[in-house]
């Protein structure tokens, strides 16, 4: 069984997705592949992983990069969990282009990966902002592909433009989870 919470962001309504344990979505309300993982049986439910998620969210829509990251579990193919496995390397404030994405993991992999295969995959990241997909960029840094819009993709980029200041894990949230 999922549960499922809302969250409020600066950008508009994110779902958060858990399998009761463990993040397994998070989407903006309009984005492409909106709840592509979300098993079709869910409820809306307060759960301890919606408060670590939702303390991660005021922390990074702060301007700061924040310490640590909740629980998540990934719902993909073998080449899918690698790409997004990939995007939690990429340093809050920097970008990286699907090329280079590509090679890096060819490297690891130990064969080739297409920049093309890969941007299929980042565009079906289904943790969106924890797992940094908008920090992937075109060749020569043009802002390209981003299943929240690019609107948003941009204003991402601008919120972390700034450089990381860092955010503890502890606190409370303000109370921008919603469920039920």
């Amino acid at each position: 069984m999922d549960y499922t919470c809302v969250y409020e962001t600066p950008l508009g309504s994110v779902t958060l997705a858990s399998d009761g344990e463990a993040l397994t979505g998070l989407w903006f309300q309009d984005q492409k592949y909106f709840a592509s993982t979300l098993d079709a049986a869910h409820e809306e439910r307060p759960l301890p992983v919606f408060d670590g998620a939702a303390r991660w969210l005021d922390c990074y829509f702060s301007g700061r990069a924040p310490d640590f990251t909740p629980p998540l579990h990934l719902r993909g193919t073998a080449f899918q969990t690698a790409v997004w496995e990939s995007l939690r390397r990429i340093p809050f404030g920097q970008t990286v282009s699907y090329g280079a994405l590509a090679a890096e993991l060819a490297s690891g992999r130990g064969r080739a990966a297409s920049a093309r295969a890969v941007g299929g995959a980042v565009a079906r990241n289904p943790i969106s902002l924890i797992l940094p997909c908008h920090r992937v960029v075109g060749s020569g840094g043009s802002l390209t592909g981003y299943a929240g819009g690019l609107a948003r993709k941009k204003y991402l980029l601008e919120l972390e433009r700034n450089g990381p200041r860092q955010c503890a894990p502890s606190g409370s949230s303000p109370g921008a989870v919603q469920a039920g």
